[in-house]
């Protein structure tokens, strides 16, 4: 998606331990123009997956799965990163590493949110290692519903999470792909 890289050209930025700041538009402040535009591209890529479900991880992946659900008239299910009082009865749960905040969770959904029948579609706001999809993918796994596709909106390919998907056999698109940073500059990689 070419507005996605010049978006993260003209707003993202570059931090500390490979950490891409894109604060002003999809994860802190939500450009919701953008996150409308975002969503048609998605609801476009996986027309035709036949998904019937939505999951996601809080926080930062429920705008963009939310707005990606509305576009395909499917619901969304968000993983909680903590079991709470409000997540009762039986729960599947998988662990997590955060590569951002550099720590482990196990990741909770309710067992009656997530069914053997469900066609599920990942979606997230980014895609380093892999963690975050390898986590949802075990909630699904779990459930023993299918996976029938993952969605990034910004890959960082450099740390081979996507590559790993992909070897798996999951149909992963990614509106931006970033193959490196370079100084204080992104380069983009399509596959």
């Amino acid at each position: 998606m070419k507005a996605m890289e010049e978006k993260i050209l003209r707003e993202g930025q570059i931090l500390p331990g490979e950490i891409l700041k894109v604060g002003s538009f999809l994860n802190q402040q939500i450009d919701t123009e953008f996150l409308r535009e975002m969503a048609e591209e998605i609801a476009t890529l996986f027309k035709d997956c036949g998904a019937t479900k939505i999951l996601t991880v809080e926080a930062s992946g429920i705008a963009i799965a939310t707005a990606a659900g509305l576009a395909m008239n499917i619901p969304v299910l968000f993983a909680k990163k903590h079991k709470t009082s409000n997540v009762d009865g039986e729960i599947l749960s998988a662990p997590v590493h955060s590569y951002t905040h550099g720590t482990d969770y196990n990741i909770v959904v309710s067992k009656s949110y997530l069914s053997p029948g469900d066609k599920v579609l990942m979606v997230d706001d980014f895609l380093a290692s892999g963690n975050a999809f390898m986590g949802l993918l075990g909630l699904i796994n779990g459930a023993g519903a299918t996976c029938v596709g993952a969605c990034a909106a910004i890959e960082k390919r450099f740390q081979g999470g996507g590559d790993m998907l992909r070897k798996m056999g999951i149909r992963l698109e990614s509106l931006a792909i970033i193959s490196a940073f370079e100084g204080n500059s992104v380069v983009f990689d399509s596959i």
